[in-house]
C-alpha cells in the first residue's frame, strides 16, 4: 500500500529523533535503514507539467468563447423564453458569460496548480535523493551490526565513528523530511485548488437530459441577493448532482409536473430553491407544497427565509440573523444547534419551517427563536444529550461523540446523500491529513462538523462544536452556533487555533485545540 504524503512526513519526523539520539551502533543502523525504507516522493513531474500546460493552453480558446458570448450580450436580446422551464434568453446568455469566465479561471488556475506541483515535486525528489545519498554513506561507514557482546562496549574510535555517521545521517534524514514536507504541502495545495475548480464546473454537475442545457446553465448560475454572488450560490455542486439524478429517476408524469413547477416559478431564485428541495430528497408532491409557500416571494424574502447564512465577503466575521434574532444556540446545545443550522443550509424545506412556521408565512423573529429553541432541544434528545439541574430548572449540558455522529447521520445524511464518520485529531499531522477531505466536502456543499477543546484556569477541559461550511483561497468558513460565521486560515485550523471564530479562551495560550472532525463518507 502506497504511503500518503502525510504518512511519509510523520514517519520521517519521528526518525529524525531516533537518528539524532541513537546511543549505539545497532540502534543507529536500524534507524537509518528504517529511514531508507520510507518511500521517496512519488509522481512524474514532467507528466504533471505537461498536463498543466495543456490546461493553460486552453485559455485562448476559452477566451474566444467568452468574447463571442459577450458580443451576443452587447447586441441585446428580445424578451423570449428558452429551455424546458421558461428561462429568459438574456438570463441564459448572462449565465453563459459568467460560466465562460469561470472556465477561463479554472483552466488558468488548474494549470498553474499543476505546474506549481510539478516544480515542487521535482525539487522535493532531488532533495530526497541527496538525503538518501547521505544516509547510504552513513550506513556504509558503520559496516555490519555488532554482535550481542560487542554492543556492550564501545571504544573511543568506535564512538567517534558512530558520532560522525550519526551526524551525516541526521543531515540526510533532515533532507528526506524537508522533501516530504515540501511534497505534502504542494500536493495539498494542488488538491485543494483542483477540487474547488472541479466543484465550480457547476452546470456540468447536473447530469440529466431531462432539462435543457439553458435550464441547467441558468440554475447553476443563480445566487441569493446580498453579498458576493459566487459565495452565495443557491445550488451547491452536490445539489446540482443530486437534483439532476432525481430528475432522471422521476416517472414521466412526475417529471412533467416538476417541469411545470419550474416553468411557473416567478424568479430564478424561486426556481433554484425548488430544485434544491428536490436535491434534499423530497418527492414532487412535497416540493409542490413547498413551492406554494414561496411562490411569488421576492429574492430578498427568499434569501432571509431559506438561507441561514449570507456571506458578504471571504474575510472576517459576520453575524447570521433572521430579523433581529441570531441563528444561535440556547444553553449548552452547540452540537445540536450547529447541526440545525447545517441542515437548514442543505434543506430549504426545513429552513422555511424554522423561519416561517407551518404555513411558511410567519415573519415574527420571536416565533422563529422559539421554533429554533425547540428544534435544538429535539435534536439534543435525539442524540441522547445530557441535562443538568432540577426538573424546574432543567437545561442542556452537552452531547458525546456518539450522539453527534448519530444526529449528523439522521439530520444531514438524508439531505446530502452521505453518512458521517468520526475521526479523532491527535495533533497537527492528523488535521493536516484530513484537510483534503474537508476541502472537497465543503467545495461540494457538504458541511463538516468538528469539535474544539480548551482548559480553564483550574485545569478543567471544556468543548465546543462548530461547522465548516465554506472554503476559499486557503481559508475555511466556520459557522459558530453563537450566531456568527468567520473565515479562518487553514494553517490556524491545522495548528488547532480557532480563537478567531470563538474567543481567546480557545487560543493556544489556553490549550485550545481541534479534537475531533466528522467527515462525510459515501
Amino acid at each position: 500500500m502506497t504511503e500518503s504524503t502525510n504518512d511519509r512526513r510523520q514517519k520521517l519526523d519521528g526518525l529524525r529523533g531516533r537518528i539524532s539520539s541513537a546511543g549505539s551502533k545497532n540502534d543507529l543502523i536500524d534507524a537509518i535503514e528504517d529511514a531508507l525504507g520510507v518511500s521517496a516522493p512519488v509522481g512524474e513531474p514532467k507528466v504533471i507539467e505537461a498536463l498543466g500546460k495543456r490546461y493553460t493552453g486552453q485559455i485562448d480558446e476559452a477566451d474566444a468563447v467568452s468574447d463571442r458570448i459577450d458580443k451576443i450580450a452587447r447586441k441585446g436580446l428580445p424578451k423570449v423564453w428558452v429551455g424546458d422551464t421558461s428561462v429568459l434568453a438574456s438570463d441564459v446568455v448572462g449565465a453563459a458569460s459568467r460560466d465562460a469566465q469561470q472556465m477561463i479561471e479554472a483552466f488558468q488556475g488548474g494549470g498553474k496548480a499543476l505546474i506549481a506541483l510539478s516544480d515542487a515535486l521535482e525539487k522535493a525528489q532531488t532533495k530526497d535523493g541527496t538525503g538518501r545519498g547521505k544516509l547510504r554513506d552513513a550506513r556504509t561507514m558503520l559496516g555490519g551490526k555488532d554482535g550481542f557482546f560487542d554492543d556492550w562496549h564501545e571504544d573511543d574510535d568506535e564512538e567517534e565513528l558512530r558520532l560522525r555517521a550519526r551526524s551525516l545521517a541526521s543531515h540526510g534524514v533532515d533532507d528526506l523530511h524537508a522533501a516530504a514536507v515540501d511534497a505534502d504541502d504542494a500536493a495539498r495545495v494542488a488538491a485543494r485548488d483542483l477540487n474547488k475548480f472541479a466543484a465550480e464546473a457547476r452546470a456540468g454537475q447536473m447530469d440529466t437530459d431531462e432539462l435543457a442545457a439553458a435550464d441547467r446553465l441558468a440554475l447553476a448560475d443563480t445566487s441569493n441577493v446580498g453579498g458576493d454572488a459566487e459565495l452565495n450560490e443557491i445550488l451547491s455542486a452536490n445539489d446540482l448532482e443530486r437534483s439532476g439524478r432525481a430528475m432522471e429517476n422521476l416517472s414521466p408524469a412526475e417529471r412533467a409536473r416538476m417541469e411545470r413547477l419550474l416553468a411557473n416559478a416567478s424568479s430564478p431564485q424561486e426556481k433554484a430553491y425548488l430544485m434544491k428541495a428536490l436535491a434534499a430528497g423530497y418527492d414532487v408532491g412535497e416540493v409542490e407544497e413547498f413551492g406554494g409557500k414561496i411562490h411569488g416571494k421576492d429574492s430578498a424574502w427568499l434569501q432571509e427565509h431559506l438561507a441561514p447564512v449570507t456571506t458578504g465577503s471571504a474575510t472576517g466575521q459576520e453575524e447570521q440573523k433572521f430579523g433581529d434574532e441570531h441563528w444561535s444556540q440556547d444553553d449548552e446545545t452547540c452540537v445540536p444547534s450547529s447541526t440545525v443550522t447545517a441542515r437548514a443550509l442543505v434543506d430549504p424545506v426545513y429552513a422555511l419551517e424554522l423561519t416561517g412556521g407551518p404555513d411558511g408565512q410567519d415573519d415574527n423573529p420571536d416565533n422563529f427563536r422559539k421554533r429554533l429553541h425547540d428544534e435544538q432541544f429535539r435534536m439534543n434528545d435525539e442524540g441522547d444529550g445530557e441535562y443538568d439541574g432540577w426538573w424546574w430548572d432543567r437545561h442542556a449540558a452537552g452531547m458525546d461523540s456518539d450522539g453527534q455522529e448519530e444526529i449528523s447521520d439522521k439530520e444531514l445524511g438524508p439531505h446530502t446523500g452521505d453518512r458521517y464518520d468520526t475521526q479523532e485529531m491527535d495533533g497537527a499531522d492528523d488535521r493536516r491529513g484530513v484537510m483534503p477531505e474537508i476541502e472537497k466536502s465543503v467545495a461540494e456543499g457538504k458541511p463538516v462538523p468538528f469539535n474544539i477543546s480548551r482548559k480553564d484556569e483550574d485545569g478543567n477541559m471544556h468543548g465546543h462544536s462548530l461547522m465548516i461550511i465554506g472554503q476559499e483561497d486557503g481559508k475555511l468558513q466556520i459557522y459558530n452556533p453563537w450566531g456568527t460565521t468567520t473565515w479562518v486560515s487553514e494553517d490556524d485550523f491545522i495548528n488547532g487555533d480557532l480563537s478567531a471564530a470563538t474567543d481567546d479562551r480557545y487560543s493556544k495560550a489556553h490549550k485550545g485545540d481541534v479534537s475531533r472532525v466528522y467527515i462525510e463518507q459515501n
